[in-house]
């Protein structure tokens, strides 16, 4: 069964050219930029951002866990990008999440209200 558990981070819309000059503070910081002018940084306890207009919020949410793609690619009706690292989001199994991709392995995050769903569907 996938074993899915709580990721806490920091949730922050600004501008995109803000964003991509963030500097995170935290332990193991993995920055998900779900648009251009939105990130979830999963880890993350505080962030420099030059936006005075930046909307920062703790984000609690989610849950996130280690899955491997040959669990996941049945699933998807989409590509997964080929570059690594790299954030790839839609419905696996019918359910909207995200896929974190990294030449380490993979981690599926999703919003936590969707996580027995998501687990249901990837038995």
């Amino acid at each position: 069964m996938l074993a899915l558990e709580r990721v806490r981070g920091l949730r922050v819309v600004a501008a995109a050219a803000s964003l991509d000059g963030a500097e995170w503070t935290g332990d193991d910081v993995i920055v998900l930029r779900l648009a251009p002018d939105e990130a979830f940084a999963i880890g993350a306890i505080g962030v420099d951002i030059g936006d005075a207009d930046a909307i920062v919020e703790d984000e609690a949410g989610f849950v996130a866990g280690a899955i491997s793609l040959e669990a996941v690619v049945p699933h998807i009706e989409w590509s997964l990008p080929t570059e690594r690292p790299a954030l790839a989001q839609g419905s696996i199994a019918g359910v909207p999440a995200k896929l974190w991709l990294t030449d380490e392995g993979t981690t599926i995050v999703v919003q936590a209200a969707y996580a027995a769903d998501l687990q249901d569907r990837l038995r």
